[in-house]
């Protein structure tokens, strides 16, 4: 028999204690103290008030928590003296069936792990997907953690021990997150597609119209048409877009989506989560031959990230009116130009004016996208409403000076190009926190042909500056600014500077984050309210009509661009409630 929320919400104390039974490893303390804040609105609102429990019982508290958990294929999973929820885990994680050469590798691991931390090492072996890693997974993610900082450490074994209760709350009541399960097949189909160079060693890189980027198009039109869209289609730069009808000819459409470029060797959900959450939103109207009021826009943006070419934003740029005829000239690193990989896919440069939208056909943009930080992860919640995305500017610099010989040239005579760039660094860090909700980075940094002996005489490298508002990016950036300027004139150098980007804060429609808020809300997920420090399409759209973002939770620590980024599918799944909730709702 299931476990119903009603049937929790009535029983007694002891009624409810036994039904949670078995969710945190021999700590019946947790459930008892969430029972407490009964009536529960959701699961999600339950599985929030046990991780509030143990958060506020404290450190010591914590790792008996995690001290109560068994090793992975330790001596209690020989012995068989594991819980029956542990055993089924640990089983489908085929841990049970280890050779000697594995069993000897994870055993000197735990007994590594437990030297330096003083706790047995906590991995949710069922996964994301919920259906089990492989030996290789656990032995991969054992590897890197043992490396960790103790607070990291507690902090992540504490995650996935919340993992755990999930999967295993999910078990008790029945629930299969199952558009969530679907929408991650789709992101794992997509990550197969990557760049030369990357592919081979396991990394994921699309860039813009690459041919695994337009691998990636073609798989996006597929999914889009299977999943009953009435139109899909490629416009002038590469954006897939698909559009379904609304139930009278003339309404307007809601405007959603995001991008399916990369960084380079980065995740597989970055941008591409707010392509398919909609997608499945989408199926299933389709699937009952629902159709809303307004019609439904979801655009697959070609090119966010900016990596092939100077050219952020190029995507959701053009459809507002903001390509600049200018990009097409620029080179790859391979030297050839934007008009000509685009005349290789297929694209007419001509027709790009064509695609800019008229805001008065569109209701707004709505963008969902994984959180790309750790506060959610930190506060156990597994979606946010975005208030607004910072304003931020980039620049490209090369730094000139003088290369000579390391060893005959005194520090005095030096004209050093990067400990230039690296006194500019410093000061950058030192003057973002000085606000406190700035932050500036010097992300790619060079030396061109270097050599151990050679004291640089050139350094190439970015500034990316940002802020909650525009008044206080610009004062970063005019304070940094002048910072280089007197760095240049006291170590007697040039820097040669050029702005790749400006793009201006913007705050969500209040009408459009109240429609979020109220999704949470009658989801029963705890609502919280936060910026974005990230930049994102909505940005761009955000010039020409109203728009609101959600975030969706990351694991491991909310890390992105990066292999390890990940969410969960129940996580995608209460986003895909969500975003439904605003569309029923809208309607």
């Amino acid at each position: 028999m299931t476990l119903q929320l009603e049937q929790l919400n009535k029983a007694s104390n002891e009624e409810a204690l036994q039904l949670l039974d078995g969710l945190y490893e021999h700590s019946p303390w947790i459930a008892e103290g969430a029972l407490k804040m009964r009536p529960f609105a959701s699961w999600a609102h339950l599985k929030h008030c046990m991780a509030q429990v143990l958060s506020d019982a404290g450190r010591e508290a914590q790792i008996g928590l995690i001290r109560a958990h068994p090793e992975l294929a330790g001596k209690a999973m020989v012995r068989k003296e594991l819980t029956a929820e542990s055993t089924n885990e640990q089983t489908k994680a085929g841990l049970t069936e280890c050779t000697a050469e594995e069993f000897e590798k994870i055993h000197a691991l735990n007994a590594a792990y437990k030297q330096k931390f003083g706790w047995p090492f906590i991995l949710a072996v069922r996964g994301p997907r919920g259906v089990g890693l492989n030996k290789h997974q656990i032995i991969a993610s054992f590897e890197r953690r043992l490396h960790g900082h103790p607070d990291f450490e507690l902090a992540e074994c504490l995650r996935n021990i919340h993992r755990i209760v999930e999967i295993r709350l999910n078990d008790k009541t029945g629930c299969h997150p199952d558009q969530g399960d679907e929408v991650w097949d789709w992101h794992e189909a997509l990550a197969q597609h990557s760049d030369p160079g990357f592919k081979e060693n396991g990394q994921l890189t699309v860039t813009y119209l690459t041919q695994a980027h337009l691998a990636c198009s073609a798989s996006i039109q597929s999914t889009m048409k299977s999943a009953g869209f009435d139109e899909v289609y490629v416009d002038a730069v590469g954006n897939v877009v698909g559009r379904y009808h609304p139930a009278q000819d003339g309404a307007k459409y809601l405007l959603t989506g995001s991008h399916y470029d990369t960084v380079r060797n980065g995740g597989k959900y970055d941008g591409r989560l707010g392509i398919y959450v909609p997608i499945a939103c989408v199926k299933k109207l389709a699937s009952t031959k629902s159709r809303l009021k307004f019609g439904i826009e979801v655009v697959a943006f070609a090119e966010e990230e900016g990596q092939r070419y100077k050219a952020t934003f190029l995507g959701s740029g053009a459809l507002v009116g903001q390509f600049n005829p200018a990009w097409l000239d620029q080179m790859d690193v391979d030297g050839v130009s934007m008009r000509e990989a685009m005349k290789q896919a297929g694209l007419n440069e001509h027709d790009i004016p064509k695609i800019q939208r008229n805001p008065a056909d569109y209701l707004g943009f709505i963008e969902v996208h994984i959180e790309q930080g750790p506060v959610l992860n930190e506060m156990n919640l597994p979606l946010g409403v975005v208030s607004s995305i910072n304003g931020s500017v980039r620049y490209l610099c090369e730094m000139i000076g003088t290369a000579s010989h390391a060893g005959t040239t005194p520090m005095d005579r030096r004209r050093d190009a990067a400990a230039a760039v690296a006194e500019l660094a410093l000061f950058m860090e030192k003057r973002a926190a000085q606000d406190g909700d700035s932050v500036a980075t010097i992300g790619q940094l060079q030396v061109p042909n270097g050599s151990i002996n050679v004291v640089p005489g050139k350094c190439l490298f970015s500034m990316d500056m940002r802020a909650p508002t525009d008044p206080q990016r610009d004062a970063l950036e005019r304070d940094v600014l002048q910072a280089l300027d007197d760095i240049c004139e006291r170590r007697g150098l040039v820097c040669k500077r050029e702005a790749t980007l400006r793009a201006p804060a913007a705050p969500s429609a209040p009408e459009w984050q109240k429609r979020w808020e109220n999704a949470l809300k009658d989801l029963g997920v705890p609502l919280f309210v936060m910026p974005s420090g990230a930049g994102h399409d909505a940005m761009k759209l955000h010039e020409v009509m109203p728009q609101a973002m959600l975030f969706v939770r990351g694991e491991n620590s909310g890390i992105s661009h990066n292999p390890l980024e990940s969410t969960t599918t129940d996580d995608m799944q209460l986003c895909i409630d969500a975003f439904a909730h605003v569309l029923h709702h809208l309607a």
